[in-house]
């Protein structure tokens, strides 16, 4: 098994150091083996990367974000190859599984676990059919997993990649998540509300506009970094999701409400307040310091 060889200069393997800081200890997993789902090819040709590293890949992928959810079973998921992906599909297999399509080949690592861990966020956020007014906002947590997953992986491959000769690839992973930070900050005239109220018709009518969803999820992804029960929330999101139009207040709203946990609605509310909404407190009076996001 083979990844292309990188040169690491000594930026870079600081660099890597210095991304830890980034994650706070919340952030740190058991020792015990991570809750991912059974993941298997249904495409055989990728290409130069044969079928045993990109199921690696995706494998390294899945156990930066699945772990986080809180929960332990998930159905399997099929992996396939398209030039219209990458994309995962509404139907689900014959038992249940998954059905995810990449449109990548090679050795594009970066490829891979980019575009897996986008639709990975579509899983975890219970994607549905429906009213599409606020799938913008499951396209910018998307977004979060793509970059949240490549400074994770950066981390992981540098104290433990799946094969040892692999190691001297996990610099890249950043790299690429860098690079997509720094093309799609917010401008520093702008806050996430200020930017979301400019362009909010927009978001209705184009959901995947790119750009957008990158700048947005640029500006939450400390959230994430610091509070990875976001993730735990994320698993709420669309459980009240109907053909229904809804304003994006009231998707907020009904997210507070269908999570479980006072550390959840806590996150919500965050996030809420980063586009300028105020949720409701806690009836139960004000979260204690051990719980509150501060």
């Amino acid at each position: 098994m083979m990844l292309l060889p990188v040169r690491l200069t000594s930026h870079a393997i600081l660099a890597l150091g210095s991304l830890g800081a980034l994650f706070g200890q919340e952030t740190d997993l058991k020792d015990e083996d991570p809750a991912i789902p059974n993941i298997r090819l249904t495409e055989k040709n990728w290409g130069q990367g044969s079928p045993q590293d990109v199921v690696a890949i995706l494998e390294s992928t899945a156990r930066q974000l699945f772990p986080y959810t809180g929960k332990k079973e998930w159905a399997d998921v099929l992996v396939g190859k398209s030039p219209h992906g990458p994309v995962v599909l509404f139907r689900r297999g014959e038992l249940g599984e998954y059905l995810v399509n990449l449109n990548t080949h090679d050795r594009f690592w970066c490829q891979y676990a980019f575009q897996f861990a986008h639709e990975i966020g579509h899983v975890i956020c219970g994607f549905r059919k429906g009213d599409r007014s606020n799938l913008w906002f499951e396209e910018t947590i998307c977004e979060v997993a793509s970059l949240f997953a490549l400074e994770k992986m950066a981390m992981e491959w540098n104290q433990s990649a799946p094969h040892p000769n692999w190691k001297p690839y996990a610099v890249e992973f950043k790299k690429y998540a860098e690079q997509r930070i720094s093309k799609h900050r917010l401008p520093e005239s702008h806050t996430l509300a200020q930017w979301y109220e400019e362009r909010a018709s927009m978001l209705k009518a184009k959901a995947d506009d790119r750009d957008s969803n990158t700048r947005m999820a640029t500006a939450l992804l400390p959230l994430f970094r610091k509070y990875p029960i976001g993730w735990e929330a994320c698993t709420f999101l669309n459980l009240r999701k109907t053909k229904q139009p809804k304003s994006f207040e009231t998707y907020l709203k009904e997210w507070l409400e269908n999570c479980s946990s006072v550390e959840q609605r806590a996150f919500v509310r965050k996030v809420s307040q980063s586009f300028g909404h105020v949720l409701p407190p806690e009836s139960n009076g004000p979260l204690n310091s051990s719980t509150e996001i501060k």
